[in-house]
């Protein structure tokens, strides 16, 4: 029974331990971009990537280039510079740390 317990207060200290800021920053982020597509693009990429299940060779090349049209507007890199700021812990933009 003792086992159980540690494994609960376990749970417990590793759900206390991440920090929700940074969570919620991203939620942000990727929603914000998210809703920037039109109702019928995000319904078009959802739609495709159910399809493909994962694997875009399971697409067909003129699935393939609708899926990247569709993943540029959500601008991915611009999305990953946001993210990687979030990651490091740091909200300032141009910023050094030292």
């Amino acid at each position: 029974m003792s086992r159980h317990r540690e494994s609960k207060s376990g749970a417990t200290s590793k759900l206390g331990a991440i920090p929700w800021l940074a969570v919620a920053r991203t939620a942000m982020i990727v929603g914000r971009r998210w809703t920037a597509l039109s109702a019928k693009d995000r319904a078009r990429l959802v739609g495709l990537v159910r399809e493909s299940r994962g694997r875009v060779g399971n697409l067909s090349v003129r699935q393939r280039l609708e899926l990247r049209r569709l993943a540029g507007r959500l601008d991915l890199k611009g999305m990953t510079r946001e993210l990687l700021l979030v990651a490091r812990g740091s909200g300032r933009r141009g910023r050094r740390r030292r």
